[in-house]
């Protein structure tokens, strides 16, 4: 089934749209905070689609990012007793959220920088940074390295890769596509 083909296909016509920035601004700020998906999924498409403005759009997404922890910090600080902590509760997260304490006490700011520029959902260290009341100025300069770090690399990759790699990427999408859903159905089993 091409079913990820077509979806490729359709983020890319959708990443040259003229409101595609602020989505992807949207969309990143959402990301720190509680959107699980993360930006890369629309950063790397409208690189693809409009490689002069690579950089812009690192930062753009390094930008987002930064001010949507900003407000996961906020969140984690000033609101975890009457929203945050029923959520983890409600939502069975309460081994996720004590792990990430645990990575606090353990490795202090450099968990920030690891969770900015990783896979490691970063919105849970937002919060939890607020929450475990971190300092906020070496919060906020973690952030903005590991952040740009890897929205910088993110899009200096498919900027100099460019058509070939376009061309090799859209050979084996699905096969890709189909890795990953297996990753995750895997990942969840074995997790729950």
């Amino acid at each position: 089934m091409k079913v990820f083909t077509a979806l490729y296909d359709w983020t890319l016509k959708w990443a040259e749209h003229q409101f595609a920035p602020r989505i992807l601004a949207v969309l990143t700020f959402a990301e720190s905070v509680f959107f699980p998906i993360p930006p890369d999924v629309l950063l790397a498409p409208m690189v693809l689609a409009k490689p002069h403005k690579a950089w812009s759009y690192a930062t753009l997404t390094t930008i987002s990012s930064v001010i949507g922890g900003i407000a996961g910090y906020a969140l984690g600080y000033y609101m975890f007793e009457p929203w945050i902590q029923p959520l983890i509760t409600e939502w069975g997260k309460q081994e996720t959220f004590d792990q990430a304490v645990t990575w606090f006490n353990e490795w202090g700011v450099w968990v920030v920088f690891i969770a900015g520029f990783s896979p490691i959902p970063y919105k849970v260290f937002t919060v939890s940074a607020g929450f475990l009341q971190m300092a906020f100025l070496p919060f906020l300069i973690v952030s903005a390295i590991g952040r740009g770090m890897r929205f910088f690399l993110v899009a200096g990759v498919i900027h100099y890769g460019g058509e070939e790699m376009e061309k090799s990427l859209r050979k084996s999408i699905d096969i890709l596509g189909w890795v990953v859903v297996a990753l995750i159905v895997i990942l969840y089993l074995l997790l729950r």
